[in-house]
């Protein structure tokens, strides 16, 4: 059996400063509007050098976003079936917040592969996600169901977590060009008055 060769530490490091740049130029143009040539400057690498490494730009997104799905998934799967109800979903909406505080640009780039119709990663949020979503929205019922939470329609519950989590990331520049404050402080303000929102929705 042929097993492929390990990376040596340049490659490592090359690979690396190709996918970091294709983040921030993906983020910023979206798929259609990034280039080979864009990420190659950004990556302070020759395009020959770029295409050693990747053959085309679908296959530097198709790596940034395999990477990405399960880190978008781990917040919700996190959420404990043992633990008290509106604190997991809190914890949760905390999660996601952090999520999109500290990682704007992979929330971009979810964000315009979703606008475009998500072509590359149909299969998954069909799949791997709707799985996901589906059993979390069971647990959410039966919370409901027993009294823990008020009724509430589960997907939906979900739904509205991640546009008012997302928004920060996604809509940046706006919510910035609104309140005028600096980086921290939207993430800060956010938290107290999400918590505050979703402990008097779903509290009975």
């Amino acid at each position: 059996m042929n097993h492929p060769k390990p990376r040596t530490r340049i490659q490592q490091k090359n690979t690396e400063a190709i996918l970091e740049a294709a983040l921030d130029v993906f983020s910023q143009y979206g798929f259609r509007g990034s280039t080979l040539d864009q990420i190659a400057q950004a990556a302070e690498l020759s395009k020959p050098n770029l295409l050693y490494y990747f053959p085309s730009k679908e296959a530097i997104h198709a790596t940034l976003l395999a990477g990405l799905l399960d880190t978008w998934l781990d917040p919700l799967r996190a959420m404990d079936p043992t633990g008290e109800p509106v604190e997991e979903i809190l914890a949760y909406v905390r999660r996601k917040l952090e999520m999109s505080r500290d990682f704007p640009r992979e929330s971009r780039l979810f964000a315009n592969e979703i606008l475009q119709g998500a072509p590359r990663i149909k299969d998954a949020l069909e799949g791997e996600l709707k799985n996901l979503v589906d059993e979390k929205s069971v647990l959410i019922a039966r919370w409901s169901a027993e009294g823990r939470i008020i009724t509430v329609n589960p997907h939906h519950l979900i739904f509205s977590i991640w546009s008012l989590t997302q928004h920060y990331a996604d809509f940046d520049v706006q919510v910035r060009a609104v309140l005028g404050e600096d980086s921290e402080a939207p993430f800060a303000e956010a938290e107290r008055y999400l918590v505050t929102l979703f402990t008097r929705l779903l509290t009975p």
